[in-house]
């Protein structure tokens, strides 16, 4: 569901890519080593992975002026706007699947998700309890 989403939005980028934006979205300004941290690669790869993005039109780089070996990475206009599209994509989907279910059905999936969200909650303070 979500890859028919994405398959909607121009210009294409792959997951890495979309996971890269919506880290930067989050963070409004990330340095290059960060964004590497936090997707869980090599700063090398996550350059490259950049520079895709920016040769795209979807991510700015910006010099630190108090540090120039030091770069921050904003989003651009158009990467936000392809954000936005991705999330109304994704809701649209999810509308269009949810809207072929029966009333029952989507009971059945309501109950289950608040099991599934009781379960995992649980299982967080028992981790913290063992901690």
């Amino acid at each position: 569901m979500w890859g028919r989403a994405a398959e909607s939005v121009h210009p294409k980028v792959s997951a890495s890519q979309l996971g890269a934006l919506v880290v930067v979205e989050r963070h409004q300004s990330i340095t290059l080593g960060k964004l590497a941290e936090e997707l869980g690669a090599i700063p090398s790869s996550a350059s490259r992975l950049c520079d895709r993005l920016q040769a795209a039109g979807l991510l700015a780089r910006r010099s630190n002026l108090a540090d120039r070996r030091e770069v921050s990475l904003e989003l651009t206009k158009d990467g936000s706007r392809l954000l936005e599209q991705l999330r109304g994509a994704r809701q649209a989907e999810l509308g269009r699947v949810l809207g072929s279910m029966s009333s029952a059905e989507q009971t059945a999936l309501l109950n289950g998700l608040a099991s599934f969200h009781a379960a995992s909650g649980g299982l967080e303070a028992r981790q913290e309890d063992t901690a």
